[in-house]
């Protein structure tokens, strides 16, 4: 088997054969290859059979160690020949070489070697017809096997561990079989996607709803990693012609909308211990920064199912938010212990509180939007859909980060406002508040970093709704702008950004004025504080002499960390660079747009 081997590797691996001596060698192996993969299955099959039998007997354990050495080295050669011969020879005897290694997922010295065989397999590719006989995979015996490995993989990696500060650790040999087991279910998945719906002569195989099972249980595995490499072929099933519509799929489809809510949550750091997927996490990643980027790009291409989820089971996609949404409002806050609090005993963003609204936040803003894209206007849920929405208006806290994302909600919650009129006002009184929102500690202290993220994010909300619904909005103009200007002349500490804002939001409903003369009124009324700051004799003089100019804003001045005076042009630098010029040209070219 090694010599074998090592001609595969010097031939077509690493070709250090001279180019004529290769050919030739590849030639000959080529013309031989039934006979070579004939006696490869051979001595696999006389060799798994001695093992099974020895290993059950006392006292034979060292042959059935060698056994099992020969049955490994087979399982390797083969590897190294499964890559680049024909499909033929793959395929052959109703795949019986497929079905062997399948059967071999079961021993436990000789499961890794087996799946990587099938992963090499099944990852071919070619024409449809040469691959018609991987459906042979999904005949009773061999999806039998890979459920039953599937089924018994959250315990299969983990032992305990001898150490105190870690109850227990991964087998690396075993998690390596559980990373091949869920390529090879992935790989399969690829096979069955491509073949069904474009050969005719291949079907939906009847023992599918095994094979989903198998896929889900790496699904619901505690290994982060796991969940992610089924994401892709979920993706794939549920956007399939054919395959979507099979009840087994859709059966499946509202399991995993049920699985995210726990997918989505935001665990397993590293660092941590207080997820299953720690452990496993600490294999796979170098550092929690590692970690988070990899759930970044996995929550990601999950929200991408999630939102294909929403049109082929739109109904059971609403119900599962609802339900979730529901049982967060209801649910106290915890903010964790000591380590996941704030100064002001507040959530930070690792507390479990905040970790299962960021959740619910992902899966409403997938779900809600493509649920009323998707169905007709006469079936939507608008009813239950404004029972959610009172629910999170009614919603109070105190929690910047809790609030954040009870924002998030209400936004994707409010196309529907649009079938209920009534609603709006305390839409709007919601996220009015929102952009004025302060800790009692700091109304007058520079403000925390989660305290001008949920001001910003209510800015950015009522733009969004000014911008995507200018005319539903164009009703409660009045109201909207009695209350920015109410904002403007208060106590509120308005930053410019936020100010800019609520101007933004105005000038976008203006745009429905169609009215020339209405909104040429309305803007000059608006632009009128600028216009008289900047039309300022004090401002005037400055811009008009280059030397007060640099004067003003401190170009003419060495700035040294040792000043005791501070920078005093600092002010002036912001009054000038910035937002309210910036903002001024924006609603200008805004207004010559719409004229």
């Amino acid at each position: 088997m090694l010599i074998l081997l090592r001609l595969a590797e010097d031939v077509i691996t690493f070709q250090t054969l001279p180019s004529q001596r290769r050919r030739d060698i590849q030639q000959t192996l080529t013309q031989n290859m039934d006979s070579i993969f004939s006696f490869m299955l051979a001595i696999l099959h006389i060799n798994v059979e001695d093992y099974r039998k020895l290993k059950e007997e006392p006292g034979h354990e060292l042959r059935a160690k060698a056994h099992c050495r020969v049955a490994v080295a087979t399982l390797n050669t083969l590897a190294g020949y499964i890559d680049w011969v024909t499909l033929v020879h793959i395929t052959s005897r109703n795949c019986q070489l497929l079905e062997m290694l399948c059967l071999l997922l079961s021993e436990a010295e000789l499961q890794l070697e087996a799946s990587e065989c099938l992963l090499i397999a099944l990852s071919r590719k070619g024409k449809l017809e040469e691959r018609k006989p991987f459906m042979l995979l999904f005949n009773d015996v061999a999806i039998q096997y890979i459920l039953s490995a599937a089924q018994s993989a959250d315990g299969l990696a983990i032992c305990p561990n001898s150490s105190k500060s870690q109850a227990v650790e991964v087998v690396e040999r075993r998690y390596i079989f559980l990373k091949r087991l869920c390529q090879v279910l992935c790989a399969l998945g690829f096979q069955l996607c491509s073949l069904v719906g474009s050969c005719p002569e291949v079907e939906v195989p009847e023992n599918l709803s095994k094979y989903t099972e198998a896929l889900l249980a790496f699904t619901t595995h505690s290994s982060q990693f796991l969940k992610s490499c089924t994401v892709s072929t979920w993706a794939s099933l549920f956007r399939h012609d054919t395959l979507s519509k099979v009840p087994v799929v859709l059966e499946m489809a509202i399991k995993y909308l049920k699985v995210s809510t726990t997918n989505l949550v935001r665990a397993g750091f590293p660092s941590r211990q207080d997820s299953p997927s720690c452990v496993y996490s600490r294999v796979d990643f170098d550092s929690d920064e590692d970690f988070n980027s990899f759930f970044c790009t996995y929550r990601s291409q999950h929200g991408d199912v999630l939102r294909t989820l929403s049109r082929i089971v739109p109904v059971e996609a609403f119900q599962t938010a609802a339900e979730w949404l529901h049982f967060q409002i209801a649910s106290p806050v915890d903010p964790g212990d000591t380590t996941s609090r704030t100064a002001e005993g507040l959530c930070s963003l690792m507390s479990p509180s905040v970790l299962q609204w960021d959740a619910l936040t992902v899966f409403m803003e997938c779900v809600m939007y493509q649920i009323f894209k998707s169905l007709d206007e006469e079936k939507l849920p608008i009813d239950q859909s404004m029972e959610l929405l009172q629910a999170v208006l009614n919603y109070e806290t105190r929690d910047p980060l809790i609030l954040s994302c009870v924002l998030s909600n209400i936004s994707a919650l409010f196309p529907f406002v649009t079938h209920r009129p009534q609603y709006l006002p305390q839409v709007l009184y919601k996220l009015f508040n929102a952009v004025t929102f302060h800790i009692d500690s700091e109304n007058k202290a520079p403000r925390g970093r989660a305290v001008k993220n949920v001001r910003r994010h209510a800015c950015s909300a009522i733009i969004k709704i000014c911008r995507d619904y200018p005319q539903f909005i164009l009703p409660c103009f009045d109201m909207f702008y009695s209350h920015v200007k109410e904002l403007f002349s208060s106590e509120a500490m308005l930053t410019y950004l936020e100010k800019c804002s609520q101007m933004e939001a105005l000038v976008l409903i203006s745009n429905q004025f169609k009215d020339f003369e209405k909104q040429k009124a309305f803007l000059d009324e608006l632009m009128a504080p600028v216009v008289t700051q900047w039309t300022s004799e004090e401002m005037t003089s400055m811009l008009w002499d280059p030397v007060k100019f640099l004067s003003f804003v401190g170009a003419d001045k060495v700035i040294t960390e040792q000043r005791e005076e501070g920078d005093t042009a600092g002010p002036n630098r912001g009054q000038v660079s910035g937002v309210q010029e910036n903002t001024a040209k924006h609603y200008s070219s805004t207004w010559q747009e719409n004229i």
